[in-house]
C-alpha cells in the first residue's frame, strides 16, 4: 500500500513565505514524476509545479519565480517552496506522485490535501 501525505499549510499573509512538503511511503519502488496542484474554491484544480526525477522543474505562469520546487529522492518527498504569497494563492494544495510499486503496479497517487490561505 502507498500513502502520499501532505502537511505545512496554514495562514500566512501576503508577501509571506511557506513550505509545503509531500512524503511516499509504502511499497514503493520507484517514483517517477511528483508534483504540486491546487484548486481554490469554485475554481478547477490547476497544477502549479512538476519535477521528474533529473528533470528541470516546470512550473505554472502564475507562480514562475516565487515558487520552487524540489525533492529529496532519499526521503521519497517534494517540497514546495512559495515565497511572495498572493491572496490569490490562496487554495487547497495537493501533491501527487507517480509510483511503481515493489509488486510493479504502477499509479497516480494524491494527497489529502493541505489548506493554503493568504490573508491580512
Amino acid at each position: 500500500q502507498v500513502q502520499v501525505v501532505e502537511s505545512g499549510g496554514g495562514l500566512v499573509q501576503p508577501g509571506g513565505s511557506l513550505t509545503l512538503s509531500c512524503a511516499a511511503s509504502g511499497s514503493i519502488f520507484r517514483i517517477y514524476a511528483m508534483g504540486w496542484y491546487r484548486q481554490a474554491p469554485g475554481k478547477q484544480r490547476e497544477l502549479v509545479a512538476v519535477i521528474a526525477s533529473g528533470d528541470t522543474p516546470n512550473y505554472s505562469d502564475s507562480v514562475k519565480g516565487r515558487f520552487t520546487i524540489s525533492r529529496d529522492n532519499a526521503k521519497k518527498t517534494v517540497y514546495l517552496q512559495m515565497t511572495s504569497l498572493k491572496p490569490e494563492d490562496t487554495a487547497v494544495y495537493y501533491c501527487n506522485a507517480g509510483i511503481e510499486t515493489i509488486t510493479t503496479t504502477r499509479g497516480v497517487y494524491w494527497g489529502q490535501g493541505t489548506q493554503v490561505t493568504v490573508s491580512s
